[in-house]
């Protein structure tokens, strides 16, 4: 079924939910942000009050996983609820001369919650096509405020292509309205049009997906945030980040609407950590006890800060160690709101409104959670606390080091432990999940393609 013939059926379904006033949606996505980049989360350098307030009236999650360990594929997951190799963009990422997009017939979680009867909005990073047909506004959104990739793609030389890029579009909707704005003003900016947004939406349900490009390189701060951390320039990135959480917290709060919104902020993978030279990430940088960094299948480069809040509904103070993905926010979102996930095509996500209300007995869906670098490789699968490297990424590894590695992830988060040794069931079970994985998502290791992935848009 194509997107229009689900949204025609949907149309004429009944609205699962009746209430007079359904929730607002906030998600808030950071760029690169590292596991242990937030108070909250362990940093002792870097101050964030407003997210570690956030956390303490809300749940945070210490077993969030993005769905890959870089951009495109990461953000392809969070709006379709699938895998990256399911909708077609496991690969890499996309760049300003790519011709190829999440693909037109994906469902996006704004078309399911547009379709719900919501307002919405993408405001920041899109990185998921910057051809006019892949564009927000293409993809669900009623508006769009931003760069549609990465912060480090303007005025490149892409030598291999003879192609150079130009500055940075600054674009509402489908138009360039700012040529190469400086860096220091991206986080203040973005901020300012989510405020709008919520002003302009506060007496209607809304979707507002705020995708922050920093801390992602070339970082730099305001002139109100440079120079004010202990941690240095990468310090204060991070607190203008939870500054603009703050401001949107307290846009909530003046518009009388904090009791009918739930906000989560997260990132999109790990942080970048360079290895052996004793500085972490891009001036600093952390994923706290975890090994390894973005574009890597370490932890590191994977797993990362979850928090959510919504009072009245989200008991305060809650940690929840159950595992949860990106895929799970359509779903999740859905379930909500009262929008439908479409049924015409395989779902990865699950819905996760039990974990982040606290129901009693509320456990992780997820049989099993399946990690491919960004190559389309299965590196690693994730079943409970145990973890099966198959390959383990060659960054971060120790000489020598060959798969399959199995960790204890509850006794040994940081993955330095391998007992595959003492215990081949756990072996045998994990390997049988990943040949599942091969069959039905594929591995480009064995140049096994997935019998139930879909094709990437063409421009």
């Amino acid at each position: 079924m194509n997107r229009r013939r689900f949204f025609g059926a949907l149309a004429a379904a009944p609205a699962i939910f009746s209430a007079p006033r359904r929730p607002n949606i906030i998600l808030i996505l950071a760029d690169d942000l590292g596991y242990g980049d937030l108070g909250v989360y362990g940093s002792k350098s870097i101050r964030t009050p407003n997210l570690d307030r956030m956390a303490a009236e809300g749940v945070r999650f210490t077993n969030y996983y993005a769905p890959a360990s870089v951009c495109t594929p990461t953000r392809a997951a969070l709006m379709t609820g699938c895998y990256p190799m399911r909708a077609g963009l496991g690969y890499r990422v996309l760049f300003p001369y790519s011709t190829t997009g999440l693909h037109p017939d994906e469902v996006t979680v704004a078309e399911v919650l547009k379709e719900a009867g919501y307002a919405t909005a993408c405001v920041g990073k899109w990185h998921l096509g910057c051809q006019p047909k892949f564009l927000p506004t293409r993809q669900g959104f009623d508006s769009y405020y931003g760069i549609p990739y990465s912060n480090d793609m303007g005025k490149v030389d892409y030598k291999l292509i003879h192609y150079v890029s130009p500055p940075l579009p600054l674009m509402r909707d489908e138009k360039v309205v700012q040529s190469g704005p400086e860096q220091r003003d991206l986080t203040r900016l973005l901020t300012e049009e989510a405020l709008r947004v919520i002003e302009t939406n506060q007496n209607k349900p809304f979707f507002l997906y705020l995708a922050h490009h920093m801390p992602h390189v070339p970082i730099d701060a305001s002139d109100k945030f440079k120079g004010r951390s202990p941690h240095g320039l990468y310090g204060d990135v991070v607190e203008e980040l939870d500054w603009s959480t703050g401001a949107v917290l307290e846009a909530l709060r003046k518009a009388k609407i904090e009791d009918n919104t739930l906000v989560l902020f997260t990132s999109d993978n790990g942080g970048v950590v360079w290895q052996g030279t004793g500085q972490r990430g891009y001036l600093s940088g952390s994923n706290g006890p975890l090994r390894g960094a973005k574009a890597t299948t370490w932890e590191g480069g994977i797993r990362a800060p979850l928090i959510a809040r919504w009072p009245g509904r989200i008991p305060a103070g809650r940690v929840s160690h159950e595992m949860a993905t990106g895929m799970d926010m359509l779903p999740t979102f859905a379930h909500l709101c009262g929008g439908r996930v479409p049924t015409d095509r395989i779902i990865d996500g699950k819905n996760m409104w039990p974990l982040l209300a606290g129901e009693a007995g509320a456990k992780s869906q997820y049989e099993a959670f399946y990690i491919y670098n960004d190559l389309e490789e299965l590196n690693a699968v994730r079943s409970g606390k145990w973890k099966l490297h198959l390959h383990p990424h060659p960054r971060f590894s120790d000489p020598g080091m060959k798969g399959p590695l199995l960790y204890d992830l509850e006794a040994d988060p940081g993955e330095r432990r391998d007992v595959a040794a003492s215990h081949p069931d756990v072996v045998r079970r994990l390997m049988s999940y990943a040949e599942r994985a091969r069959e039905d998502l594929g591995d480009a290791r064995l140049r096994k393609v997935g019998r139930n992935v879909r094709t990437v848009g063409h421009a």
